[in-house]
């Protein structure tokens, strides 16, 4: 699809929504553009892709922690295919929304997408001044390597064969967004946040530490969101950064990292919200499938990366 019958797509969805510019409005609203990064590449990664090793194989014996320590020996209950994600802005505005709930009886808040209103124009600053409701939700995360609260349904991880079938998914919930890196090629974005006084730039000082209500469970709002110009990455290592590879057969497949997958929140460009990579995973002794009793991971070895596409092994 060309750039500009995807615009005209999202300014329709605009309308439609009721969030473009009024006849008498003399600036347009600005639109977010997410980007997946390449999966299991850090943050703001440089290199070639194929290249990257934020990611591993991981047997464990506790299958009910999410976080569990990796094992060399002893019972294993299963393994663990980690990796690092990462979500960038490289769009015109900010990408902005405010969780709210009325009271504490409530377990969610809903939540509101806000937009930038023209070039250094306003931004809103509260849920009720945020534009557009959207279809996801914000809850509190109790784990103790979170304890704040996370967007739902901002990103979706999946394992696929080579007919396109998803063939296992992954267990993550939900995210904490905040501007935690600059992307490589953040430089080239005509729109980047610059230091300044501008509320853009208000807005990235705030992003920069937001710890979305940290030890807040009582919180009644939230704020989070990525400036243009930043990402937000999870590191292999942090809970639910993976898929359970115990009973995949051994095989090509390729995993692929989808940013915004429901479309719960309106961008400039959805054509650039997955990244995959191609893999194979061989189980000891040339085995076509997991053993009855895991001694040794599978032996995963990554075939070819494709940033910004959603299918990767042919």
């Amino acid at each position: 699809m060309r750039p500009r019958t995807r615009l005209a797509l999202v300014m329709s969805a605009l309308l439609v929504l009721g969030l473009a510019p009024s006849a008498q409005a003399t600036e347009p609203f600005l639109l977010p553009d997410l980007r997946q990064a390449p999966v299991g590449c850090p943050g703001g990664y440089r290199g070639d892709p194929v290249q990257c090793k934020d990611w591993d194989v991981c047997m464990v014996a506790d299958v009910s922690n999410p976080n569990a320590p990796c094992v060399r020996d002893g019972e294993v209950r299963a393994v663990r295919l980690r990796f690092t994600s990462a979500e960038e802005n490289i769009g015109d505005g900010p990408l902005l929304f405010y969780g709210h709930r009325d009271s504490t009886a409530q377990p969610e808040m809903t939540v509101r997408q806000a937009f930038q209103v023209g070039y250094h124009g306003n931004i809103p600053r509260s849920y009720d001044q945020a534009q557009r409701s959207s279809r996801t939700s914000a809850y509190y995360e109790p784990a103790p390597a979170h304890v704040h609260w996370h967007l739902l349904h901002f990103e979706r991880f999946q394992l696929r064969t080579l007919s396109g079938n998803t063939l296992v998914t992954d267990r993550k919930n939900g995210f904490c967004l905040g501007d935690r890196y600059s992307p490589a090629d953040a430089d080239t974005m005509p729109h980047r946040v610059h230091e300044g006084d501008t509320p853009e730039a208000q807005l990235h000082e705030f992003l920069g530490p937001n710890m979305c209500g940290h030890h807040n469970p009582q919180a009644l709002d939230v704020t989070e969101g990525i400036s243009v110009g930043s990402g937000d990455d999870y590191t292999y290592k942090v809970d639910f950064q993976w898929l359970d590879i115990t009973t995949v057969p051994s095989g090509i497949y390729t995993l692929v990292n989808t940013v915004n997958p429901e479309r719960t929140l309106i961008e400039k460009d959805y054509g650039n919200d997955s990244s995959s990579v191609a893999l194979s995973i061989q189980w000891p002794g040339a085995a076509k499938a997991a053993p009855a009793r895991i001694t040794a991971p599978p032996v995963v070895q990554l075939l070819r990366s494709c940033p910004g596409e959603e299918f990767c092994a042919a």
